[in-house]
């Protein structure tokens, strides 16, 4: 199973994503772009709330065109491509939490499974660039988005383990979500989504061993899934291994093949080789 960039956004640690966004040529939101935290209390902000702080603190060029967008939503004929300009607007802004909620606005609107499971994706991912003030409402909204997504194909097995994943890091029962993982890898242990997400828990706890261990599992089963080696180098060089962490880095450089990841992830490499010859010096 491939997996797209907002699928593994979802659940990369902190070098992928990173890597992930030089790629996307996006970047986390600068502090003054970001939902102000006395707005951000799941518990009493609707999230039309949220979408018009962001709207509020938007240049007056960004904001007559994002109304301009709006108005076309509410006028035209065409709803998806209406949708979709709004959603690419906000993307460009780089706020992915506005631009998922346009996307279950336009799921709303035409409820397909595929646009769900886009809008719960987009959720999921946005949770990784809020603060911890904003997460529990996205985590909500993606739980919610990917429940209507099994509402209409029961056996979407993306979708299963998203949500069993959002239990794991946004509910107050993440043992739920373990078990459902560990229900779906009873039938489809070779699932790359699946490992990907054991993987992610394993490195959160700081279980290294295991963590490499579903890593490499995930590149037996798919070998083009390269930033897998990054994982591996961050789980290696957590154990105190910058030798083996040096390796899966090399591994990563001599795959991919954009030229600024090479060279980010090449400095990073120099950077833990000097550091390693001194230590076998010393």
């Amino acid at each position: 199973m491939k997996l797209n960039k907002t699928q593994i956004a979802v659940i990369s640690g902190a070098l992928v994503l990173i890597v992930l966004l030089l790629l996307a040529n996006t970047k986390l939101l600068p502090k003054e772009e970001a939902v102000s935290s006395e707005h951000a209390n799941p518990n009493m902000l609707a999230f039309t709330k949220m979408v018009q702080t962001a709207v509020d603190g938007l240049s007056a060029e960004d904001k007559k065109a994002v109304q301009k967008l709006d108005e076309a939503i509410k006028s035209s004929t065409d709803k998806k491509t209406a949708f979709e300009n709004m959603i690419n607007m906000w993307d460009s802004l780089r706020n992915p939490s506005v631009a998922a909620y346009y996307m279950e606005q336009a799921s709303i609107a035409s409820p397909t499974e595929s646009n769900w499971m886009e809008a719960a994706n987009r959720y999921y991912a946005a949770t990784r660039f809020v603060g911890e003030a904003e997460r529990p409402l996205l985590f909500n909204k993606a739980m919610d988005c990917f429940n209507q997504v099994l509402e209409l194909n029961p056996e979407n097995l993306d979708a299963k383990i998203n949500l069993a994943s959002c239990y794991v890091e946004g509910s107050p029962d993440p043992m739920k979500g373990i078990g459902m993982l560990r229900e779906i890898e009873k039938t489809d242990s070779n699932n790359v989504n699946l490992q990907l997400n054991f993987a992610f828990f394993s490195e959160r706890s700081g279980q290294w061993d295991k963590a490499i261990a579903r890593f490499e599992k995930v590149l037996k089963i798919q070998p083009d899934f390269i930033e897998a080696y990054l994982h591996l180098a961050d789980a290696y060089q957590q154990k105190g291994d910058k030798a083996k962490a040096i390796e899966s880095l090399k591994k990563y450089v001599a795959l991919v093949d954009d030229v600024t990841i090479k060279a980010e992830v090449q400095d990073y490499i120099n950077k833990l080789t000097t550091e390693e010859t001194h230590g076998h010096t010393q």
